[in-house]
């Protein structure tokens, strides 16, 4: 079996955790003041509409930015969408429910007014009323909170509800860094992204889940030991294949992020930010907080036995 790290190694994780939760601790909260102050929405949740149009002659992007302008589009956004030489761009129009199809039919009208030489072509025409946007918004939101809760659950059956706030922190860690950087970086938030969080909620509990699996298997077999050996000797067993599986889906998402195009882009930008973040959680969010967890339910049980003992 290959083996990118050797068996038998045995790094001290646990003695690293009160660092590293310092920092997922400071990247949270960072995260979630971006996402509350500058995260931009996409037209599925914002409502709006995008307007994709072709081109058979070459148009300078900034040229049609201008003449859009000039017509009094200034909230119009412009962006090009492939190759340059395939003249492609995408048009997103804000305006409220009742003037988004005049807005939007009025676009199309100064296109073709300033565009009719040049070979245009409307390909695609999406409206969202801002209604149905925050409905969107609502429901995509809720999509991830029933999706932790779930999680919650399977691991506190499957395993032991000890377990179970390691793996939901981790989780809201990794979705709230993807969110943060998304907001940082300006990349709208759609329902690809969406769906690209709910596919790395289950790539990462995947990942806690294996670690969980072996320390389990290391308290029934060597019983007496203490949670943090059986935290840190499971970790260093599973370490080899958590970085070749997460090797392996990084290379294929991160190709799909450069060649993939624009209309997948957002979607594998997450899913390259997960897996690299859903790595570090398996390891330096979810065992940490099952530590402290275990710590304070062992204080607790102490705390009780002196007051019946009293």
């Amino acid at each position: 079996m290959l083996e990118i790290i050797k068996s038998g190694t045995s790094f001290n994780f646990v003695s690293k955790f009160s660092l590293t939760s310092v920092i997922s601790v400071v990247l949270v909260i960072g995260s979630l003041v971006a996402l509350f102050s500058k995260m931009s929405y996409g037209v599925d949740f914002r409502g709006g509409a995008e307007i994709q149009v072709k081109f058979s002659k070459t148009i300078e992007l900034n040229g049609l930015r201008k003449s859009l302008k000039d017509d009094g589009f200034n909230s119009l956004t412009v962006q090009s969408i492939g190759e340059a030489s395939q003249n492609e761009y995408l048009l997103k129009v804000s305006a409220s429910e009742d003037n988004l199809n005049a807005v939007t039919e009025k676009v199309s009208a100064s296109l073709n007014q300033h565009y009719s030489n040049d070979g245009i072509e409307i390909r695609k025409v999406d409206i969202v009323g801002p209604k149905a946007g925050a409905e969107l918004r609502k429901s995509g939101f809720l999509a991830m909170l029933w999706a932790l809760l779930a999680i919650m659950v399977y691991i506190g059956l499957r395993f032991d509800f000890k377990y179970s706030p390691g793996a939901i922190v981790a989780l809201f860690h990794d979705v709230s860094i993807i969110l943060g950087v998304f907001a940082i970086s300006g990349t709208e938030f759609t329902l690809q992204t969406v769906a690209a969080l709910l596919a790395v909620i289950g790539y990462s509990v995947n990942d806690t889940v294996i670690v969980y699996d072996r320390v389990r298997e290391h308290e029934q077999k060597f019983v007496g030991r203490s949670l943090s050996e059986h935290i840190n000797n499971a970790v260093n067993e599973t370490l080899s294949r958590t970085f070749l599986t997460s090797a392996t889906t990084l290379f294929i998402s991160v190709i799909m992020y450069v060649f993939g195009g624009l209309a997948i882009r957002d979607f594998f930008l997450a899913i390259t930010l997960g897996v690299v973040i859903g790595t570090y959680s398996s390891i330096f969010v979810a065992a940490p907080v099952t530590l402290f967890f275990d710590k304070m339910r062992g204080e607790e049980s102490e705390s009780n036995a002196k007051s019946v003992n009293a």
